[in-house]
């Protein structure tokens, strides 16, 4: 376990510098809900993490839909195309990106978005109404305190989204009620250890996946430093930053297999490439042939690893 690192202070700093002073002093409320929403709101920010990479996101598609052009969403929507009409609910949603793909792939599909942070509800809302889109609604709630409709839908949505609740097995049991007797579960999530404290086997491949890289793409967003070593999250950042994050992630896959039945689940890795790639993903936005073998290069060695270790990132379906 890791109290406070190099990695802390790098992050601190970085952050000063691409998110402000008035991010930083958010951290400092005493309200742990405060501090939470706080990155939450800020997570439509480009350039720093894996996920922004159009190339890395094309790795995912082939690793759970067997298509780099498909995405989990067209995958899931025809799989369902044999329904007239579905009731999805989205937990945890931010800025609905995926459940606006789902609505305007399934314009039968009644879908309810659903998080804590109004202003991100209020941002999808507004793309929702310029796409034209009358299948989809928000709801700002606390889903600790919010209680489900018994025996109503069709589908339930974590994407990345379940790793930040505790109280796993209270919190899923009510999820599985919510559900119809076909109803079916749907998690894209990091179900990795607890608070991002990775082993020290994990730590050293990681740094070994790091130094594949070209120094020249090592450089880190709005900044003169270079990533040169990995040090990992100290728990102390963490639970200042965001205390919901990763607080039970490892826990996640064990409580919904006491609950549910395995449709289909396929990891997508991330074990090595989030951290390699966390602020210095605006290197490789814009690919050439280069920046592709470069990332190919790192996509090869976290495949090496994936052959002996269990998938940090994993798309699941389950039934009850």
């Amino acid at each position: 376990m890791r109290i406070f690192t190099k990695e802390d202070i790098r992050d601190i700093y970085l952050k000063s510098i691409q998110r402000g002073s008035k991010f930083i002093f958010s951290k400092f409320s005493l309200s742990e809900k405060t501090r939470t929403k706080s990155s939450f709101n800020a997570s439509n920010f480009n350039g720093s993490n894996w996920w922004d990479i159009p190339y890395v996101k094309k790795r995912w598609n082939y690793l759970i839909t067997g298509s780099r052009d498909i995405s989990y969403e067209k995958y899931v929507s025809e799989k369902y195309s044999d329904k007239k009409k579905i009731k999805m609910l989205s937990i945890g949603s931010g800025i609905c990106s995926h459940e606006i793909e789902f609505a305007m792939l399934n314009p039968n599909w009644e879908i309810t978005c659903t998080d804590f942070s109004e202003n991100l509800l209020q941002s999808a809302e507004r793309i929702a109404t310029t796409k034209g889109l009358r299948n989809i609604k928000f709801l700002v709630r606390d889903m600790y305190e919010y209680s489900l409709p018994g025996n109503y839908y069709d589908i339930v949505l974590f994407h990345s989204s379940l790793h930040h609740f505790k109280n796993l097995e209270k919190f899923l049991g009510k999820v599985h009620d919510s559900l119809i007797l076909t109803g079916k579960l749907i998690i894209n999530e990091y179900v990795g250890v607890n608070r991002l404290q990775y082993s020290k086997l994990q730590m050293r491949k990681i740094n070994q996946c790091l130094t594949l890289l070209d120094k020249k793409y090592r450089k880190m967003f709005k900044s003169n430093l270079y990533k040169n070593t990995y040090y990992g999250s100290g728990i102390l950042r963490m639970i200042i930053s965001d205390p919901s994050e990763c607080i039970e992630s490892e826990n996640i896959l064990p409580v919904i297999y006491s609950k549910f039945r395995i449709v289909e689940e396929k990891g997508y890795g991330g074990n090595l490439l989030m951290p390699v790639l966390k602020d210095i993903s605006h290197n490789f936005i814009e690919l050439d042939e280069s920046k592709k073998k470069s990332l190919e290069k790192i996509f090869d060695y976290e495949d090496k690893y994936l052959e002996h270790h269990r998938s940090d990132f994993v798309f699941g379906i389950y039934e009850k």
